[in-house]
């Protein structure tokens, strides 16, 4: 039976618990269907960290309804993002990419949550050094709007308007304790 998670301590509000991620991830592999009119020349590319268990997570559903496997990886953007001079230094994550590669696919980038557009920009620039996919869409748990570039996501599981001030935390298990979406309060107050 599902856990729900209780309101942390320090005042972050669930938005979306282990129930509601389900459904939503059920919806965005339906919609993934859909649009490319079954799961042929589908590839599913996870961005770490988060994005790549939700990307394993769409595969299972698209599996279940197709009845064949869809190839995913995940696409590490570390060293394509326009922000690595002004952070700390930070660990490379892993790319993997599936047999068959991305040349005249669908690629489908998964992330948890869209926010200014960077992250994405850089996926892009990363996967154009892979590959040439057929098409590339956008599939996002959360779209919390805010961008700072000409990016939408092609499938979303919540739009979740907030404040600037305000961070979305995603929680997955295996990776945390328990799914869920948590919107915290203000940023450093």
């Amino acid at each position: 039976m599902p856990t729900h998670p209780q309101p942390e301590p320090d005042g972050a509000r669930v938005v979306l618990d282990d129930r509601d991620i389900v459904r939503a991830l059920t919806r965005i592999s339906h919609e993934i269907l859909e649009r490319n009119k079954g799961a042929d020349d589908l590839v599913l590319l996870g961005i770490p960290s988060r994005g790549v268990p939700l990307a394993g997570r769409i595969a299972e559903r698209i599996a279940a309804v197709e009845g064949n496997d869809v190839p995913v990886g995940s696409l590490d953007v570390t060293m394509y993002r326009d922000d690595l001079r002004m952070k700390p230094a930070r660990a490379l994550l892993h790319t993997e990419i599936p047999p068959g590669g991305v040349d005249g696919k669908v690629v489908v980038l998964v992330d948890d949550v869209l926010f200014s557009g960077r992250t994405i920009r850089a996926a892009l620039d990363a996967l154009n050094d892979i590959g040439r996919p057929k098409a590339v869409r956008l599939a996002v748990l959360v779209d919390r709007g805010h961008r700072e570039l000409p990016i939408r996501a092609d499938f979303v599981g919540k739009n979740l308007p907030t404040s600037l001030v305000e961070r979305v935390k995603v929680t997955l298990a295996g990776i945390d304790a328990v799914d869920a979406v948590t919107i915290e309060g203000v940023v450093g107050a």
